[in-house]
């Protein structure tokens, strides 16, 4: 993947793994983790086959195309925050004890 977003995408995930190593998570966890990052990927391939079509239709600044670029970023939006939030819910509690210790 050639998008710089995707590039942070796939390091956060191995960011993520990493940590679900570190912090020995759970099956259902990893489970949970696992289609997380691959939601958030899929999307960020979606979202950039969405733009090169868009770009080969229409080379030129167009207003529909703006915005269906725009809703198909937005999607992976949508994905990385609820990634986001599946990794709180999951690293947060871990943190919490490790840092009280």
């Amino acid at each position: 993947m050639e998008e710089h977003n995707a590039r942070v995408h796939i390091a956060a995930a191995i960011g993520v793994i990493c940590g679900g190593f570190y912090f020995g998570v759970s099956r259902l966890e990893w489970v949970a983790l696992v289609i997380s990052i691959v939601i958030v990927i899929a999307a960020e391939i979606f979202n950039t086959a969405i733009e090169d079509i868009a770009d080969f239709i229409s080379p030129g600044r167009h207003e529909k195309i703006k915005r269906i670029k725009d809703l198909a970023s937005a999607g992976v939006l949508v994905c990385a925050a609820g990634a986001f939030a599946t990794g709180l819910i999951i690293f947060l509690p871990k943190l919490v004890i490790l840092c009280g210790e």
